[in-house]
């Protein structure tokens, strides 16, 4: 069975990360979306809302698991006994970047792949940090969001929580 990991901090998901999502389960037997901690990033959504956002968001495919780790990628991989790791590409930038961390956890771990896979057209641009910027400013989002992602960024927004 091949199992992989896609890992990020979905804060929050877009449905540039459920197109990837969606993608990956067509190639691997199961697909583990593990939502990441970075003690470098100051978080809209708390780790248990993240994780409660996409599960509702995943509820209807069957070879998916929502989970969540804070710690180092290559541990979480580890513990879940396999070797696959799944990223997406929006543009060079996250090239250079993702790029630099497979090559770091391919040192740390030789059995370790990342499998790189093309973000399609339609989402190329989309990032979280757009999302918060146009919910912050009032912006239409629906085009980008799933709904109960939708309501919930709305909630902090109404709540004052987005500053």
């Amino acid at each position: 069975m091949k199992i992989a990991v896609y890992p990020g901090s979905f804060d929050p998901i877009t449905k540039g990360h459920l197109d990837m999502i969606e993608r990956a389960t067509k190639i691997f037997d199961k697909v583990i979306v593990c939502v990441m901690v970075n003690s470098s990033k100051n978080y809209l959504f708390t780790c248990e809302e993240r994780v409660e956002l996409i599960k509702d968001v995943l509820s209807g495919i069957e070879n998916v698991e929502v989970d969540f780790y804070d710690g180092l990628l290559i541990d979480y991989v580890r513990m879940r006994n396999t070797n696959i790791i799944v990223k997406g590409l929006r543009a060079f930038l996250d090239f250079e970047y993702e790029f630099q961390m497979a090559l770091t956890n391919k040192h740390l771990d030789n059995e370790i792949e990342t499998f790189f896979m093309i973000t399609s057209n339609k989402h190329s641009y989309l990032s979280s940090t757009l999302v918060k910027e146009l919910v912050k400013y009032q912006g239409d989002v629906s085009d980008f969001l799933p709904k109960n992602v939708e309501k919930a960024i709305q909630k902090k927004y109404e709540e004052g929580c987005m500053k």
